[in-house]
């Protein structure tokens, strides 16, 4: 990546036009508004929206740092020593909590140089339609603590950040060699006992027939989807697909208005991998059905990539860090769809209420079959 510079980070502030105050942008809508008069401003239509309106960057000559300077910008950031998350900072900022975690962080006085985001998902839920989600989906779960759910509905603050992704494009054409497996069976007499006499029955054996087999496939890919950071678990991210990329906006900082964006961690050379990872599974099942038959084994695969391209985008999620008799529990909602996934709790009392429930009941049953014996 390019050396970094001695130029000032941007600072966005938006000012309500009647009062002052600061403007936020509200979810759902196309604008900011003011939380102390009410004053409204619309943000400016982007050009195009969907994943396929944005600027694509050439994948190639970023891994060799030709990225032009204007597609790089400075962050005041800090990482939290819990979760490692790469928590920004704007203006006089200095200390926060981590949205992640709940860690108290406060800011150095360094910078970190970044590659800008090409487009973002707007928040669509607003926090409290994130504070419902999450109320449901801890009243769904089986033996939780009663009290977590109650304590999370009782207007407990959620934070709004934006959670920096990978997407990369790729044409694709692989050469391949393998096997094909085809069933055929046969039949064969066995003996088997049958209520205490012996019998003789046929059977159907299956047997796999095998040859040989090459060929070649092609795949173009768009947007393959790689989490840019470490501060949420792989099985987070997974539980809050799939997002809608086609609700992509160019970015304008209007968006992150009242919002916080977490830091890339997972540099773009590592997303790549992550990605070329993810395409080889999707080339394989292309392969094994370009193969066909029954069963299929491949013993070569010769992929090559071309076009490839990526894009930096933000994708919306509020979190929320409990803590609850003495323990902590995260929990994040994608604010696009209102999906939740996050710290599993178990309630002692429930559980051991169910076993000696579970006790009770065999009792009985034993109880009575005795009985009726």
């Amino acid at each position: 990546m390019p050396e970094p510079s001695a130029r000032p980070v941007a600072e966005h502030h938006y000012p309500c036009e009647s009062c002052g105050a600061d403007l936020r942008f509200a979810p759902g809508q196309e604008r900011l508004v003011c939380d102390y008069c009410g004053h409204i401003q619309d943000i400016p239509r982007a050009t195009g929206r969907g994943a396929s309106g944005l600027r694509e960057l050439p994948l190639d000559a970023v891994l060799r740092a030709e990225l032009p300077d204007l597609e790089m910008e400075e962050h005041r950031t800090l990482s939290c020593p819990n979760c490692g998350a790469l928590v920004e900072f704007d203006g006089a900022e200095h200390a926060a909590e981590c949205p992640f975690c709940a860690t108290p962080v406060v800011v150095d006085t360094g910078t970190k140089r970044l590659i800008k985001p090409q487009g973002l998902v707007p928040f669509t839920l607003t926090e409290e339609e994130a504070r419902a989600s999450l109320g449901r989906w801890l009243g769904r779960l089986w033996f939780a603590p009663s009290g977590l759910a109650q304590y999370a509905r009782r207007g407990r603050k959620l934070n709004g950040i934006y959670a920096p992704f990978w997407t990369f494009d790729a044409a694709s054409r692989t050469d391949y060699t393998g096997q094909r497996g085809d069933y055929y069976y046969e039949t064969r007499q066995v003996r088997v006992q049958n209520n205490g006499r012996w019998e003789t029955r046929q059977e159907q054996v299956r047997h796999v027939r095998w040859r040989h087999a090459a060929g070649r496939v092609a795949r173009v890919f768009d947007d393959v989807l790689i989490y840019a950071a470490r501060s949420l678990p792989p099985g987070y991210i997974d539980a809050l697909r799939p997002w809608d990329l086609s609700g992509l906006t160019g970015y304008r900082p209007d968006y992150l208005a009242g919002f916080s964006a977490e830091g890339y961690t997972v540099e773009l050379h590592e997303g790549h991998h992550l990605a070329r990872a993810e395409m080889m599974h999707v080339i394989q099942s292309d392969v094994r059905r370009d193969i066909g038959g029954d069963e299929q084994r491949i013993t070569r695969l010769d992929p090559a990539f071309s076009a490839e391209t990526f894009k930096h985008i933000l994708l919306p999620v509020w979190t929320a860090a409990y803590k609850y008799r003495g323990r902590s529990y995260r929990f994040v909602v994608n604010a696009q769809t209102g999906k939740v996934q996050g710290d599993r709790p178990w309630s002692a009392w429930k559980i051991a209420f169910a076993v000696a429930l579970v006790a009770i009941v065999v009792g009985v049953a034993v109880y009575l079959d005795r009985a009726g014996g």
